[in-house]
């Protein structure tokens, strides 16, 4: 078949199957079959060496047209074919705005540290400060700085864990109470002292419904000058009403701590019964004279609470164990 015939038979043919090339990949393909190397256009190109020199010049003009015509076709589809496959895309990939998003699940803090939050919050609109300490520490801090006797049970080791840790001849130890703070931060700052210490303990206690070997205490100390027992007083019932509620009555039972003399146990009345809540006492000169401070000069008071039995107060739990339960049922129960 004559070259001519062949690209007039192309003009004729093509427009049509162009028109119905249904997606840009078929249509590059049908573009190739065309215009591209092995098309009928590239051929006739190729062929124009052997044809005669009369005849050369009309028929490359020939191919040229049909050349320039096809391609129009082509990029003119090309460019419906691309903006329909744009739109498509775009359709699939829709979002839906209306409708609800998916909400992650919120974390929180335990239970524990909520309480010890709301009871340091207490105390600091009061004017106290907030400190923290190691929990491993030495004999002295825990124990001979806080006027603790020599022989008191709680240095032996049935009650108390001690650390292999070093040549010190200090016995090292995880702190039994978060008071060692009070030496050392009187160590530090001369008085007026007003300070509250949270943190987790330690003591050789077995796990049951109210015991725990590791729990939560609340440490407090006032140092000032003319601090009285009635300050004391003042001071827990205030925070025993912010924390359980105005309606509580409370009521102080001689006790006995080394550090603190006279000594007393601060007990509520709520829900229908008397529970202890913490311990305190007016700060013993002994503790003063071990950490500088002249006794005659300054006086002072120190409680220390449990916030994990306090929890339990607040929310009714009757297990402590429910506290530590990395059941997310029972956690959750506390958000």
């Amino acid at each position: 078949m004559e070259t001519n015939e062949i690209l007039e038979q192309l003009r004729v043919n093509a427009p049509a199957r162009i028109e119905q090339a249904g997606t840009v990949e078929e249509l590059e393909d049908l573009a190739a079959e065309i215009t591209g190397k092995r098309s009928p256009i590239a051929a006739g190109r190729r062929s124009l060496g052997s044809a005669p020199q009369e005849q050369r010049r009309d028929l490359g003009r020939a191919i040229n047209d049909v050349a320039v015509e096809l391609n129009a076709l082509i990029d003119s589809r090309r460019v419906v074919l691309e903006a329909i496959e744009a739109s498509q895309a775009l359709e699939s990939d829709r979002v839906d705005v209306t409708l609800p998003g998916r909400i992650p699940l919120r974390g929180t803090t335990h239970l524990i540290q909520q309480v010890m939050d709301e009871i340091v919050d207490i105390f600091v609109s009061m004017g106290y400060t907030v400190a923290t300490g190691p929990e491993v520490e030495t004999e002295f801090y825990n124990f001979t700085a806080l006027n603790f006797p020599v022989a008191h049970p709680t240095r032996l080791e049935s009650d108390t864990l001690y650390l292999d840790y070093g040549d010190d001849p200090e016995g090292v130890l995880l702190r039994t109470h978060t008071s060692p703070m009070q030496a050392r931060y009187m160590e530090e700052h001369d008085p007026p002292v007003y300070l509250v210490v949270p943190g987790r303990v330690f003591r050789r206690d077995p796990v049951d419904s109210t015991h725990s070997p590791v729990f939560h205490q609340i440490e407090g100390l006032a140092v000032d000058t003319d601090i009285t027992f009635g300050d004391l007083k003042g001071v827990l019932d205030h925070f025993a009403r912010e924390f359980l509620g105005p309606d509580i009555t409370t009521k102080f039972i001689p006790h006995h701590f080394p550090f603190t003399e006279p000594s007393a146990e601060m007990h509520v009345y709520a829900n229908g019964r008397w529970m202890e809540l913490l311990g305190c006492g007016m700060v013993h000169p002994a503790v003063f004279e071990a950490v500088g401070y002249d006794p005659d000069e300054v006086t002072g008071f120190a409680f220390g609470m449990g916030a994990d039995r306090l929890a339990m107060v607040r929310h009714g739990i009757t297990d402590l164990r429910h506290l530590f339960d990395p059941d997310r049922r029972i956690l959750e129960q506390y958000r």
